[in-house]
């Protein structure tokens, strides 16, 4: 058996062996043990007692104890109640050991006590866990299966390496181990799929866990390549998401889920949610869905924008030179004198706004004077702006009653409009 272990740690680095006693890691700590001062790294060991077995588990980790005294391995033991987290979060046990598992590695990791945490996963488990996302529906992430390095924090040595590897290992060295009686439960799926599945699928094909090993490096490769696509086609912003159309559907899907992510939609999300997302692509403008968590998804021309919609004020605030605040949104009209270039900004005649104006979101009936004469409604000239109806819904206006003077940032009407008669100018931002 040989693993190249200066792929997953680097010298001087202080490594924790998660050690259950079992015989994968303790074919690991020795493992990892035997070439630590050639490779140029230390070994610690960590043992996490979940409280599922009772006296049997703690007899497991009296062993691991005793093993790290006899070999002078410095141990690190935590102990978790994986039955309580099930039941207290809905999780089955198996879920509920490992968050409680991976949060002690972290733990270890951020307190400085190791750099790394390295666990036993070898190639029986990467096919145990292919053949589990498969099942379940997964995507080519999940058919990727267990990855070599978690997060450059949890590394998997052993995860291109047999099973029957391992266990000739530990026979020709002679390693203690102890036995997980809970392994043999098949009410735990994971076990159910060792004990059931994989002895019939390796009566067909011996090689079974070789050939996984080789499909789920290629899967896990084109999904890399499939997730950097996706981040390239996607924007983001403090308030908002969007993904440049057109996109291969293969990509879109990827991005719908960052998108949705980005925007705190982590876990909630489900198939349906994305399938109507992907449905817009083919709608028309303007066309929109409502997702969880208040995030909207809407068609704006060769773009799918994700967003949370805005509680809007209905109250309106007398216009007034200065800065008027306005649901957290700050517009501000400024006094100067004639400018250079009018085209540096929107300027109107200060004399020629009526003394009802206000400042106040668009409402339905708007109508608008564009520059040079013609009066339509508000929406019809935004529409001819291409302004998008996410945006039009934002837009703070300069109004007197229906009749819209300004529309901040984008245009000023023709009522406002500066000529040779006018004495006081106002820009507006």
């Amino acid at each position: 058996m040989l693993v190249d272990l200066s792929r997953f740690i680097d010298k001087n680095q202080t490594v924790a062996v998660a050690l259950s006693g079992g015989s994968d890691s303790m074919a690991l700590i020795h493992y990892m043990l035997a070439n630590a001062n050639k490779c140029g790294f230390k070994v610690v060991a960590l043992n996490v007692e979940h409280g599922i077995r009772g006296d049997e588990s703690i007899s497991d980790t009296e062993f691991v104890k005793n093993f790290c005294a006899d070999n002078s391995i410095p141990l690190l033991t935590y102990t978790v109640y994986a039955l309580d987290k099930a039941k207290k979060d809905n999780l089955t046990v198996e879920q509920a050991a490992r968050v409680l598992r991976y949060e002690c590695f972290y733990d270890a990791i951020n307190n400085k006590k190791c750099d790394l945490v390295a666990t036993a996963h070898h190639g029986r488990d990467n096919l145990e866990s292919v053949l589990i996302n498969l099942f379940r529906g997964t995507g080519l992430s999940g058919a990727g299966g267990i990855k070599a390095n978690y997060k450059n924090k949890i590394v998997r040595p052993f995860i291109h390496v047999t099973k029957d590897e391992i266990d000739e290992y530990v026979k020709i060295n002679r390693i203690p181990f102890v036995t997980d009686q809970s392994n043999f439960n098949t009410d735990y799926t994971r076990n159910y799929i060792r004990h059931n599945v994989l002895p019939q699928i390796k009566t067909v094909f011996p090689e079974a866990e070789k050939a996984v090993m080789r499909f789920t490096e290629i899967a896990e490769a084109e999904s890399e390549f499939l997730k950097e696509s996706a981040f390239s086609a996607v924007n983001f912003s403090n308030e908002k998401a969007e993904i440049n159309l057109p996109v291969h559907r293969a990509v879109m899907s990827r991005a719908i889920i960052l998108c949705l992510k980005y925007l705190g939609l982590s876990r909630d999300w489900e198939k349906s949610h994305v399938d109507g997302v992907l449905s817009l692509q083919h709608n028309e403008n303007g066309s929109k869905i409502t997702l969880p968590k208040g995030i909207t998804a809407i068609k704006e021309y060769d773009k799918i924008v994700f967003y949370r919609e805005k509680v809007k004020s209905e109250s309106e605030h007398p216009f007034k030179v200065g800065k008027t605040l306005i649901d957290g949104v700050t517009v501000s009209v400024t006094q100067v004198s004639k400018p250079i270039n009018y085209k540096d900004g929107f300027y109107v005649d200060g004399d020629k706004i009526p003394k009802d104006a206000v400042i106040r979101y668009k409402r339905d009936g708007d109508k608008f004077t564009k520059f040079g004469g013609g009066t339509k409604s508000l929406n019809d000239y935004l529409t001819d702006k291409k302004i998008p109806l996410r945006v039009r819904d934002e837009l703070l206006v300069l109004a007197s009653g229906n009749d819209v003077l300004a529309i901040f940032g984008v245009a000023v009407s023709n009522k406002l409009k500066i000529d040779e008669n006018t004495s006081i100018i106002y820009k507006l931002n």
